[in-house]
């Protein structure tokens, strides 16, 4: 029997990967007692009360204020808003603390790479959370649990997140994967994915020719940024830090 060795060796890629992703479920376990939590020594800080290392949609610098050590998510004359990290990177450990306003249903998100969101909404009580509300991981999965605070109070994603892997050709080989604690309970647990299905996420709508070239890299190399989302809603940031899982990552400026 002849063994064809290239897809032998794919497969066992893939199988490698299950169980390897599959282990973080167990092993992510942040503490998030404790807000401000402190960035680990080899983090990225995006934000940290007074610096940022966000740009504009159109690469330029942000026009969200700073209010009190926090960033406040702020509509301008488009239509979108968000703000994007001068950090790129492939797989990571992204956290961001946050308070959602009670105006417009509280609506922002965390964006990763621009394509997959972590929702940021309104939804402390609901009862049976679906793929709109806090902790989904937007149009894939609904939260495990509603872990959602009160608008007004501090509230803390700690995300860890596999990028999809593609071939040379541009299609999926491997999906990615998010597990995802709120307020100290895992909403996402080894949510696996493959190609983004949002229509809204920046690279499909509002986008610019600063995103349009960023997004031409991040398919070819799996590696991008973290958006936080306008959606018409005052929320508020701080403590935003990237902490990379490989050594692929760069500042997109330099």
């Amino acid at each position: 029997m002849m063994i064809d060795f290239k897809c032998f060796a794919a497969a066992a890629m893939i199988l490698w990967s299950s169980w390897a992703w599959g282990q973080d479920s167990e092993v992510f376990r942040p503490d998030q007692s404790r807000l401000l939590a402190p960035p680990p020594a080899d983090a990225i800080v995006l934000f940290d009360g007074t610096k940022t290392r966000f740009r504009s949609m159109k690469g330029e610098a942000i026009d969200w204020p700073i209010e009190d050590g926090c960033l406040v998510s702020t509509r301008s004359e488009g239509r979108v808003n968000h703000i994007v990290s001068e950090w790129h990177f492939r797989d990571a450990d992204v956290h961001v603390e946050f308070m959602v306003s009670e105006i417009a249903e509280g609506n922002s998100g965390v964006y990763l790479h621009g394509n997959y969101e972590l929702q940021i909404f309104n939804s402390y009580g609901v009862p049976t959370p679906t793929e709109h509300d806090e902790g989904a991981l937007y149009g894939f999965a609904a939260p495990l649990v509603n872990a959602a605070r009160k608008p007004g109070e501090w509230q803390v994603y700690d995300i860890r997140y596999r990028a999809p892997r593609r071939d040379a050709s541009g299609t999926i080989v491997t999906p990615g994967s998010v597990t995802a604690w709120l307020n100290g309970q895992c909403v996402q647990r080894d949510t696996r994915f493959e190609e983004p299905r949002s229509v809204y996420h920046p690279f499909r709508y509002g986008n610019t020719p600063y995103l349009d070239k960023i997004g031409v890299g991040q398919r070819a190399k799996q590696i991008g940024p973290v958006f936080l989302q306008d959606h018409g809603s005052p929320t508020r940031f701080r403590n935003v830090w990237i902490k990379p899982l490989d050594d692929v990552g760069y500042d997109y400026h330099k």
